[in-house]
């Protein structure tokens, strides 16, 4: 039997020392993706790649700057321009105001002449009318109908100089006053009925009258009186016998209680006898008083009689 020829075995090539490194070589040599190039071949054939995209990126941006600098500078412009005019405007309008408001003060000025004038005329009439006896002339006096003067008391209340809070840190409860060293309505209604009561006969706060109608109210953080709105300090005149008033005042519960919010609160009073006080009259009050109808009286009284003698001879 023939023998078979041995096989014979071919070495094995070494492998290349790269052989492992072939994706890493394939990204280095096509790190450009064929999608890619082939766009970025067909601009540059075209002629819109490259250096003429950034020339006319550069032109479009230096002529947006132009543009915007264009549209300040005639903004400016038109500015300096329009200033002259809004400020004659502007000065115009001050003017006007200050027309008005002079007109007004003029008006209230008038007001007040021909409240006087009207007061005179009643006080006058009155007195002709056989009206000008002493109790006519004491109500007029206590409806505050007419201007008084006499000797009385001065009491000025102020809010604290620090209107934040009181001594201790405590609030003074709610009516409408975010601070509690600020004088409050109710305070200065404590101060007006403690007066009445230690005998004052007219009181007026920073000149105006309080009569039996008055209201002290608060709207906000300003205290009105007869809706008429009052700026701190509040100076309270109270005509009337001025030691033995300010005496009895200072006594009473509302007295101190006006002290009790001067030292724990820190809100500012002073009260001083006054030799003599002028306190204006309320204004449209005017005192009507009944009389007797007196219109045929005789008739009447004859007729009475008439009705006595013929009960008589019957």
């Amino acid at each position: 039997m023939p023998q078979q020829p041995p096989v014979r075995s071919s070495p094995a090539r070494p492998a290349r020392p790269d052989a492992s490194m072939s994706l890493i070589t394939n990204v280095m040599d096509h790190s450009l993706d064929d999608g890619y190039a082939e766009a970025a071949a067909r601009k540059k054939a075209d002629g819109t790649g490259g250096m003429p995209k950034t020339l006319r990126a550069k032109l479009g941006l230096a002529a947006g700057l132009v543009l915007a600098a264009l549209v300040v500078t005639v903004g400016a412009a038109q500015a300096r321009v329009a200033a002259p005019v809004v400020a004659k405007e502007r000065e115009e309008l001050i003017d006007r105001i200050d027309r008005e408001s002079e007109a007004a003060d003029k008006l209230e000025h008038s007001v007040d002449e021909l409240r006087d004038d009207v007061s005179a005329r009643q006080r006058e009439a009155l007195e002709q009318s056989g009206g000008g006896s002493e109790p006519q002339q004491l109500a007029g006096v206590l409806s505050g109908a007419v201007e008084v003067h006499g000797p009385g008391v001065k009491l000025v209340v102020d809010d604290a100089e620090d209107a934040g809070g009181g001594a201790d840190g405590e609030a003074r409860g709610t009516s409408g006053f975010s601070d509690t060293g600020r004088v409050r309505d109710r305070d200065m209604q404590r101060v007006v009925n403690g007066l009445w009561a230690s005998g004052a006969e007219a009181i007026a706060i920073n000149g105006q009258r309080l009569t039996a109608l008055s209201a002290i109210r608060a709207a906000g953080d300003a205290i009105l009186v007869d809706n008429k709105p009052l700026v701190p300090p509040y100076t309270v005149l109270a005509v009337g016998d001025g030691e033995r008033l300010g005496a009895r005042f200072q006594d009473s519960p509302d007295g101190m209680y006006l002290h009790v919010l001067q030292e724990n609160y820190g809100i500012r009073t002073g009260i001083s006898v006054e030799e003599e006080l002028r306190i204006p009259a309320a204004p449209s009050v005017i005192v009507r008083t009944a009389r007797p109808y007196l219109e045929n009286t005789e008739e009447t009284q004859e007729n009475q009689e008439t009705e006595k003698t013929g009960k008589g001879t019957s």
